[in-house]
């Protein structure tokens, strides 16, 4: 099965058991609890409400936005709503948390249990349950490398909603972790509640990781925190489950403890002996009543979601003809499913799967831009496939014209009139050319009537080789098997 991963170590097999604890910046024009920005990039402290600073007699508003937010969150992870949840301090000394506390959900969330089901490439699939969702503040930003003797404070951070999604201990390696990451980062930008930019901040991930013997109880688990990359929290999973079972197999204990990663070493590094919750002195928050939330509120947010990847992902399957495998890698990120589904309505679909797989991705990922700026619009790229389509282009011609596309914009029908590349569809001249190339080829045309068979591809290149890709392959394919049949 794939979804059961067991790591050899000297003295036997482990099973390694791995539960996530993801920070979400919820998108909203301001903070949680006060009206300063939320926008990411502004000068250090420029973004700081009297609220935000913790300026004595200031009371926390709350942002109805951001509960709806985190509402529709859990709505997308198929997640029971609490219909009465509240808010609670979470007491510890940090210099850029200004208050003193954070503000966070503990006794009582926003969402409760759901789950996410994660695909395999041997499609089978597997259900992470989540524990649930609470909504909470973010702290401000410590500087250390602006001076060699002081440190600064940015409290532009300070404030702004942040969700955190805790999963259940369901996962068993880095890979099944990268999945969850990916598919969850997928879902949250459809539904438009966190953008899912690691770089910038706005999605971080803590990684809770124990090992075990297959069956056995659950080890003791170490905490990664702050890894800011999907790529990051594998390298780090890694280096961190063969830490563990080499501590133990030389006759060593886990301790319960809080490590950073180095992503220069690659290695997991202690920072802290574990909090408890009872560290931190969690009481109810006097300055905020409970958000109570009634079935009709829900019923609303509910009736207003997008459809999501794996509704995309079926819909294009059945309806559209799509493999699963395509239809998976199109409906995984929101703007690349809708440049299709523009593009699908127009023209047939698999041609276009083709062609925004096949071509596109290469080209956006070399040039590290988004379909957003790609120069070959849904209009652009459904131009060149009527070209296909009405045989004006054979699929050679296609690829060459896509390149030119993707550098300068131009439009297609424009392009092949500019170059001159119409196929050539009249059988006169296809059959001349395929006399010469059969005459130039003797020896292989024996060949093949010996049994060689392959050679009709031979052939094939040839013809469309000297053309220089202008003959309709398939009118190629007609003339060419006739042609050989009667020179037998």
């Amino acid at each position: 099965m794939t979804n059961v991963n067991l790591v050899k170590g000297k003295t036997g097999d482990w099973e390694v058991v791995i539960g996530l604890e993801i920070h979400a910046q919820v998108v909203s024009k301001s903070k949680l609890f006060s009206r300063a920005s939320a926008e990411y990039g502004g000068a250090p402290n420029s973004q700081v409400s009297l609220v935000d600073a913790a300026m004595p007699g200031m009371l926390p508003v709350l942002n109805e936005y951001c509960v709806e937010q985190a509402v529709k969150t859990g709505l997308g992870l198929n997640a029971k709503i609490n219909k009465i949840s509240s808010f609670d301090r979470k007491n510890y000394f940090y210099a850029d948390l200004p208050q003193g506390y954070q503000i966070s959900q503990f006794y009582k969330t926003i969402v409760g249990e759901g789950y996410l089901e994660i695909d395999f490439e041997d499609k089978a699939s597997k259900e992470v349950r989540i524990r649930g969702i609470h909504l909470e503040q973010d702290a401000g930003k410590s500087i250390h490398d602006q001076s060699a003797t002081e440190s600064f404070i940015d409290l532009n951070r300070s404030g702004i909603a942040l969700m955190e999604i805790v999963t259940h201990p369901d996962l068993r390696s880095s890979d099944e972790t990268g999945l969850f990451l990916k598919k969850l980062r997928s879902i949250l930008r459809y539904l438009g509640t966190c953008d899912g930019n690691m770089e910038k901040g706005s999605l971080r991930c803590d990684a809770n990781i124990s090992v075990r013997r297959p069956g056995e109880e659950l080890g003791t688990r170490c905490e990664i925190k702050n890894l800011n990359s999907i790529r990051n929290v594998a390298r780090a999973i890694d280096y961190e489950v063969h830490r563990q079972i080499e501590v133990i197999e030389d006759g060593g204990k886990i301790e319960q403890e809080t490590r950073l990663f180095d992503t220069n070493s690659g290695e997991t590094k202690l920072l802290r002996s574990k909090e408890s919750a009872e560290d931190y002195r969690y009481f109810p928050d006097p300055d905020l009543l409970p958000i109570e939330l009634t079935d009709e509120y829900i019923d609303k947010v509910r009736a207003n979601l997008p459809e999501l990847p794996d509704s995309k992902s079926k819909r294009y399957i059945e309806n559209m003809g799509i493999s699963s495998a395509d239809a998976s890698i199109l409906s995984s990120d929101k703007d690349i499913a809708l440049y299709f589904e523009k593009v699908a309505s127009e023209v047939n679909p698999k041609i276009a799967a083709n062609l925004i797989i096949g071509e596109l991705f290469a080209r956006l990922n070399k040039a590290s831009i988004s379909v957003k700026e790609c120069k070959i619009t849904s209009s652009k790229l459904i131009g060149l496939i009527h070209l296909i389509e009405d045989k004006i282009i054979s699929g050679k011609i296609a690829k060459e014209l896509f390149e030119i596309m993707f550098q300068t914009g131009e439009d297609a029908a424009s392009l092949v009139e500019e170059k001159g590349l119409k196929q050539i569809v009249d059988s006169a001249e296809i059959e001349n050319l395929i006399d010469v190339i059969l005459s130039e080829n003797q020896d292989k045309v024996v060949q093949y009537h010996s049994g060689k068979e392959k050679l009709f591809g031979f052939f094939v290149g040839q013809v469309m080789k000297q053309s220089g890709g202008k003959m309709n392959p398939q009118v190629v394919n007609n003339i060419l098997k006739a042609k050989l049949k009667k020179s037998n």
